[in-house]
């Protein structure tokens, strides 16, 4: 029953599920290719072979679907046939005594036409989706042919277009050579005709200088000639005349002669006869010769006088003592600076830390009373880094107590060799005359009052460390002494012997910072309105500015603060419209701080 139920019905074989066809498909197909085109062997014959195969479609797996879709009918058909005997069968075996195992055959074969009905589903399926695939391949190809050819087009236009733009290049090219080669060719004919012009214009100057060469050598031949002819028929007038000459001033001479001897042995012969003449003659003589050396001696006096009373030594390098000069320059000044001054504030102008500026003013009020009471001054080292206010505070200190003050520099005294203890002596005797005291400021004192024991220095350094210990051994009335160094521990124990009181200068701290930046910003800048050109500000907050330049100048002395806002005034002033934006105060602190920054090293460099 086997046949009935389709248990070993065959099944149709199904098409390959790949691209073109079988070999024999593909190799017919060759064939026609090669019947549509006659063979060649050169590229063209073979690119438009390669390109209409690809065109060309393998219908097989079509045909093989479309036969594979009819057996399927048939099979259907089958099938439907196969069901209606096998229902025959059942109701005949319903009818018989075996109805049980009837009901389980049906089972069976229901089962098996559902099994056979999805695979024969599945299958068509998989046949559908197969020429899907076909389809979409064959378009694919087609775009990616179209594709291609587009892109061959866009590159024969581009090579087209390359090469029409290089023939254009080489005509334009060569249209460039032709005209340069017929440029240089009219510069050519140009220069050749300026040439012939110029070779012309030159010959007939060589001419006319010729010619006149040989007028002029024509005409002073003639002259000289003329001349000689002249001098040949005047000679014996000539010698005529120096002769008279010569005999003429001789004679003068002898009449000369013999007048002065008359005169002098007539004056002679006089003052022997009358002794009273020869007296009053020599003491004439005498008198002149004495009142010639005495007022030689008096006016050297009276300049050494004046000079150490009015002068200045050479080792002073700044003094408010009056000069000479100075007193003629200006004498309202000088008078009103002698006769009318009033003490200034020790401290005006000079921003300290709050306990060193109450020291110093102690210092200030007592040398004060030290002077007005003629008492013993004492002396006064200052030390601490540079640019912290000490020789600020020592003029102010001089002004403050009514004193003169004098600077000088102990780098100044070495040059002086032999010279410098006689200069020192000289200070210090100039000292001795100030009429109101004097406050002798020596910057940089430790440049030659190093210790004589371990310092290697010359003989003229020793001797003027000597001199300078021999006029400061004792206190003065007459003058202050104010020492200011950097190194303080390089002093000879001696100089530490002769000093009163020691005062360190530190660098200024924030307080200090912020009270030294508003009162130079005032200085330099707000009170510029004062001037002939006034300084505007640009639109930013200044007293904001001051401080966050206090806050960034950690490390800045007192003078590098007053630099830097000086260094901002002449950018102000430099500027087209005179006004100071915060760009410019921005870079100059910049400036500055690099500066700052490389004295730090090269002082750390130093110190290693």
């Amino acid at each position: 029953m086997s046949w009935i139920f389709g248990y070993k019905k065959p099944v149709s074989d199904l098409p390959p599920q790949g691209l073109g066809g079988t070999n024999d498909g593909s190799s017919s197909s060759s064939s026609n290719t090669g019947n549509d085109k006659p063979s060649g062997g050169n590229a063209d014959s073979r690119s438009y072979a390669g390109r209409e195969s690809i065109y060309k479609f393998d219908s097989t797996a079509l045909e093989r679907a479309a036969q594979a879709a009819k057996e399927l009918e048939r099979s259907r058909m089958l099938n439907l046939f196969q069901i209606y005997i096998c229902i025959h069968i059942y109701s005949i075996i319903t009818m018989s005594s075996h109805l049980e195992y009837a009901n389980q055959a049906f089972d069976v074969v229901k089962l098996q036409e559902q099994t056979k009905q999805l695979e024969i589903q599945k299958q068509m399926k998989e046949y559908s989706q197969h020429e899907e695939e076909i389809r979409f391949r064959h378009q694919q190809q087609l775009n990616e042919e179209k594709r291609r050819m587009m892109n061959e087009e866009t590159h024969h236009q581009n090579e087209r277009a390359k090469f029409q733009d290089q023939l254009a290049r080489k005509r334009m090219q060569d249209q460039a050579a032709e005209q340069a080669r017929l440029q240089d060719e009219e510069r050519r004919r140009q220069e050749e005709s300026v040439r012939k012009q110029e070779e012309m214009k030159q010959r007939s100057i060589e001419y006319a200088e010729q010619v006149r060469h040989q007028y002029e050598m024509k005409r002073l031949e003639a002259e000289l000639k003329g001349k000689a002819q002249i001098e040949r028929e005047n000679r014996e007038i000539y010698l005529e005349q120096i002769k008279l000459k010569a005999e003429e001033q001789r004679k003068t001479v002898l009449e000369s002669i013999k007048t002065a001897g008359t005169v002098l042995g007539t004056g002679i012969t006089t003052l022997l006869e009358n002794p009273s003449k020869i007296l009053m003659a020599t003491g004439g003589i005498t008198l002149l010769a004495l009142g010639v050396y005495t007022a030689r001696g008096t006016t050297q006096t009276a300049v050494k006088y004046l000079d150490s009373r009015l002068g200045k030594p050479s080792l002073i390098r700044e003094t408010s003592r009056t000069t000479l000069l100075s007193a003629l320059r200006s004498p309202v000044k000088t008078i009103r600076r002698y006769f009318f001054s009033k003490a200034e504030d020790s401290l005006q102008g000079v921003v300290l830390d709050p306990a060193l500026e109450s020291r110093l003013r102690e210092i200030a009020i007592a040398t004060r009373f030290t002077k007005r009471n003629y008492g013993l001054f004492r002396n006064l080292l200052m030390h601490g880094p540079p640019g912290t206010g000490k020789t600020l505070f020592a003029k102010k200190l001089a002004a403050h107590s009514g004193l003169d003050y004098a600077i000088m520099t102990g780098g100044d005294v070495a040059p002086l060799g032999r010279e410098a203890v006689t200069a020192i002596h000289k200070v210090f005797d100039w000292s001795q005359t100030s009429g109101r005291g004097l406050l002798l400021f020596i910057d940089e004192a430790d440049a030659f009052l190093r210790k004589r024991a371990t310092e290697k220095i010359g003989e003229d350094m020793r001797a003027a460390l000597n001199a300078f210990l021999y006029r400061t051994g004792e206190q003065s009335s007459r003058f202050m002494l104010v020492l200011a160094s950097n190194e303080p521990e390089q002093f000879d124990w001696a100089v530490n012997d002769r000093l009163d009181e020691m005062v360190q200068f530190n660098l200024p701290s924030l307080a200090e910072r912020r009270r030294m930046t508003y009162l130079y910003f005032d200085t330099y800048i707000l009170k510029s309105a004062e001037r002939r050109r006034p300084i505007k500000i640009g639109p930013f907050d200044f007293e904001k500015k001051c401080e966050v330049l206090a806050q960034r100048t950690d490390g800045f002395s007192g003078r590098e603060i007053a630099k830097l806002l000086a260094a901002c005034q002449a950018s102000a002033y430099a500027s087209e419209d005179g006004t100071l934006t915060e760009e410019m105060i921005d870079k100059k602190f910049r400036d500055a701080l690099e500066s700052h920054r490389k004295k730090v090293e090269w002082r750390a460099e130093e110190e290693r």
